[in-house]
């Protein structure tokens, strides 16, 4: 294939647009404030777990707690009635009268048990009270860090576009430049390698980064300035530059 010596330095310009815009692309897909953000949300959902069952505990525990007070209050009540009677002088029978004192000793002792009950559940309370409440406090800050985070990813991402599309419109510039036949040649082999094109660099191909044989260099030396060489080692079209040490 023959091409222009400006033709063939005007692919190296393709090529750099090219480069760019793969960058732009690969940064796009592996920025770190979008990996934050799916950090974050992860984070998010076990927050969001976690609450419902701070939630769901307080919930069961104050129906406990209620259960126990009113178990307080029956004991209770049953026992000042029982002692009301007492009180009246209503039972005159020494064996009841005996039994009645045996009875509210016993709703006594049933009572101060159902009371621990009760404090120790209202322990067990204020303790999911103050995880809920951590909890809650704790979700609140992802979601304002994630926040923050998402702003920062898409400013990111609309910098990283706006780059590319200043390459991209620079490449289709660059490329119109390029005879046709030489530019499929490049978009055959880009495709391929990555890099279509490659500047000689004072013997080495800046493509593979091999360095050319001896015979291999005598070969370009002799090579007319219009002629598409090729790299021996990677295939890439290799384009002669005023650095490339012929």
């Amino acid at each position: 294939m023959k091409a222009a010596p400006e033709h063939q330095l005007r692919l190296l310009d393709v090529q750099q647009a090219d480069t760019a815009i793969a960058r732009a692309e690969h940064r796009a897909r592996n920025l770190p404030e979008a990996e934050e953000v799916r950090e974050l949300d992860a984070r998010i959902a076990g927050l969001k777990d976690r609450a419902v069952a701070a939630r769901t505990a307080l919930s069961d525990l104050g129906r406990e707690q209620r259960k126990a007070e009113s178990d307080v209050d029956q004991v209770r009540s049953r026992a000042d009635r029982d002692r009301a009677r007492l009180d009246a002088g209503h039972v005159s029978s020494p064996k009841e009268l005996e039994g009645l004192q045996s009875e509210i000793a016993s709703l006594q002792r049933r009572q101060a048990e159902l009371e621990e009950v009760v404090l120790e559940v209202m322990e067990r309370r204020e303790a999911a009270e103050s995880e809920a409440a951590s909890v809650t406090a704790e979700l609140e800050r992802a979601e304002a860090d994630r926040e923050s985070a998402e702003e920062r990813r898409s400013g990111a991402a609309l910098e990283i576009e706006n780059d590319r599309a200043t390459e991209r419109d620079r490449r289709e510039r660059l490329a119109k430049e390029v005879p046709e036949d030489l530019l499929a040649l490049y978009t055959k082999l880009r495709d391929q390698y990555g890099i279509g094109a490659a500047a000689l660099h004072y013997g080495r191909c800046e493509g593979c980064k091999l360095a050319l044989s001896t015979a291999e260099l005598g070969r370009i030396r002799q090579a007319p300035a219009d002629e598409v060489l090729r790299c021996e080692d990677c295939r890439r079209i290799l384009v002669r530059t005023t650095e490339s040490g012929l």
